[in-house]
């Protein structure tokens, strides 16, 4: 029998599903949506080229279509759940590139007006920490009185070395503090991290969990890295042949970060979803829920939870 706290199912960590269900006593569905953004580690603000393993659609693979409008892209998205879920609500997730790199006024009109649409009880919006803007954080403190808002910052790493040779360009310290403003404002905070970057070891990853650990964060998306065809890092990749997690490894060591994070923290992923045409390694992503299935057997097998090494 489960006990585990945060868990109405077999699942021995903290899942969104759990999360959803007992705040809002509905089945909650996110709809990807593609607003257009771009990012300034792309167009020389910050940087240039993106983060190495950033796709062409800049993470927005499961959004919509750039061309249709924002209602278009939820509607034929909505069509699709409401076959699975007839009485679901929605989060309108803004995931393409960077969600708050634009000017407040473009950004008020954007978030306002996804909330006009048809069982909308929040946003989601992923982004850069070094991308907020004081009148932004201001405006979003106002969004998130009126519907349950998060913010989605990726971090990746803690690992400065690393993070020079992913380009993802702003510190582990832009960071921290754009986590503790976004907090100071009660909203929401997930991070994104990846395992397997280019020559990190298993410490290196669990480092990264322990840091979090210690954060203010609600929840946390955990990827296995995706070597994506067209990609600066599939050309790291085929000059350099460094490490690829195997399936084994990368439960292994998802299992191992689990155990060292808060119970409360809610796991939004726990795995990698890339596109099968555009992907090059590993290819056992693919079977996405036979690497969770064996997560949870594994979990059993140890007898352990999210939390258990605290």
């Amino acid at each position: 029998m489960n006990t585990f706290k945060y868990s109405n199912t077999n699942k021995r960590y903290h899942t969104l599903d759990y999360f959803y269900k007992n705040k809002f006593h509905s089945k909650i569905s996110k709809i990807s949506l593609n607003a257009g953004f771009s990012c300034p580690n792309i167009d020389g603000t910050v940087g240039y080229g993106g983060c190495i393993y950033c796709s062409k659609s800049g993470s927005g693979e499961f959004g919509g279509k750039i061309e249709d409008s924002l209602e278009e892209q939820f509607n034929k998205i909505k069509k699709v759940m409401d076959k699975k879920w007839k009485d679901a609500k929605y989060i309108a997730y803004f995931q393409a590139r960077t969600n708050t790199y634009a000017k407040t006024e473009k950004l008020k009109k954007i978030y306002e007006k996804v909330l006009t649409f048809d069982n909308v009880i929040g946003i989601n919006i992923a982004t850069r920490p070094d991308s907020i803007s004081d009148n932004c954080l201001e405006y979003l403190e106002e969004l998130n009185k009126k519907t349950f808002l998060t913010i989605e910052l990726g971090l990746q790493t803690i690992n400065e070395k690393t993070s020079i040779l992913i380009n993802r360009c702003h510190t582990l310290e832009c960071f921290e503090k754009m986590v503790k403003r976004i907090r100071e404002k009660n909203i929401n905070v997930v991070v994104h991290i990846i395992n397997g970057l280019p020559y990190e070891n298993k410490e290196d990853m669990l480092n990264t969990i322990k840091y979090l650990n210690n954060l203010d964060i609600q929840g946390i998306k955990i990827h296995m890295l995706s070597i994506i065809k067209d990609t600066s890092l599939e050309k790291l990749y085929k000059k350099e042949k460094f490490h690829i997690l195997t399936k084994e490894e990368y439960i292994d060591i998802v299992i191992n970060q689990l155990e060292l994070l808060r119970p409360e923290i809610v796991i939004h992923r726990i795995t990698g979803d890339p596109d099968p045409k555009e992907l090059i390694e590993p290819n056992w992503l693919i079977k996405k829920f036979c690497v969770l299935n064996d997560i949870d057997k594994e979990m059993v097998k140890r007898n352990t939870y999210q939390g258990a090494k605290i």
